[in-house]
């Protein structure tokens, strides 16, 4: 796709000394993690709340930050490696030749691009984060949905609401839409539809009457093993840094959000309080509750010496969650 005019320089991320927001140390620290081990369900929409105010200031990422890329990819046909300081500006698109990318939504979201593939960033508002699919194939990993944010993936035409934490496959080559878990509304010509698991989409003029059908969620293609890969990952990422926060840096905790992991060199997702796994099966912890239960964690089969700044050097194998959200939050089951 030819775009007119100059290209947009690309938008450098810089990770800005922290300012407390609320501090874990000590023996107050502790009470303060058990007291949000054991607050009601609400304590999620505050601490997101906090998360806001840190986008707020600059202190995270907003969305269309760029948090890995492998092979050939692009933004506005400017040819980027790795994805240290890069994100989008609404109106630019990633581009992957051979190659893929991540790029951070909302808290807990992440769409990965495919092989030879565009995106266009639309809206990146944490309250109404919107991308385009302009061609090739992406995949949607929904770890957290808020009431409050507004996840909308355009493709030929349709728009599909990401309603709940799940994994979304989209297609703009053969249009549709595919839901390995969760649920989504997609919309057209003032029609809409529920897209629940196991159900996929047609986006195309003779199903006009938005008619799904269901298929086998165990038969994945190429997209979801690299996407699972990736949440893996992700959720090492998201351990070491509970831990860092806790040990070294209690300082640096906002509420949920992401948070710089130079280690990973990635972006990590951390919640604001207790645990839960991602739509792929791995845990996520906040340091809350990784600063109470963190060293039984490990000996239900981490490795790394719990009490070390940053993990550096460790090796990790995250634990595979399975049957619900853990921790005394409980912000949900799934679905």
């Amino acid at each position: 796709m030819k775009r007119s005019g100059r290209p947009r320089p690309l938008q450098t991320l810089k990770n800005p000394t922290p300012t407390s927001r609320i501090h874990i140390g000590g023996r107050k620290g502790k009470n303060l993690m058990l007291n949000l081990l054991k607050a009601p369900g609400r304590l999620a929409g505050t601490l997101f709340a906090a998360g806001l105010v840190a986008f707020a200031q600059g202190q995270m990422p907003q969305p269309g930050a760029i948090n890995y890329t492998e092979g050939q990819v692009s933004v506005d046909g400017q040819a980027i490696r790795g994805a240290r300081n890069t994100a989008l500006q609404p109106g630019q698109i990633l581009q992957t030749q051979d190659g893929k990318a991540e790029m951070l939504l909302t808290p807990g979201v992440f769409l990965r691009l495919n092989n030879h593939s565009q995106a266009r960033l639309v809206s990146a508002s944490i309250t109404d984060t919107r991308v385009e699919l302009l061609q090739g194939e992406a995949m949607v990993e929904a770890a957290q949905v808020e009431p409050a944010n507004n996840l909308t993936i355009a493709d030929a035409g349709y728009t599909t609401q990401i309603d709940k934490r799940g994994i979304y496959e989209f297609n703009a080559d053969a249009p549709k839409v595919m839901v390995y878990d969760g649920e989504v509304t997609v919309t057209a010509n003032e029609r809409s539809v529920n897209v629940k698991k196991g159900h996929e989409l047609a986006l195309v003029a003779t199903n006009d009457k938005l008619k799904t059908q269901s298929f086998d969620t165990n038969n994945v293609d190429s997209l979801y093993s690299w996407s699972r890969l990736r949440s893996q990952y992700m959720a090492e990422a998201n351990m070491s840094s509970a831990q860092t926060i806790v040990v070294t840096h209690p300082s640096w905790f906002y509420g949920t959000g992401w948070y710089w992991n130079p280690y990973y060199s990635s972006w990590a997702f951390v919640p604001g309080g207790g645990y839960f796994y991602s739509p792929f099966g791995f845990g996520f912890y906040s340091p809350a509750y990784w600063g109470v239960y963190g060293p039984g964690i490990i000996a239900r089969g981490y490795w790394g010496g719990y009490g070390v700044a940053g993990f550096r050097g460790a090796a990790f194998s995250p634990m595979v969650m399975r049957g619900g959200f853990g921790g005394g939050a409980r912000f949900g089951g799934r679905r």
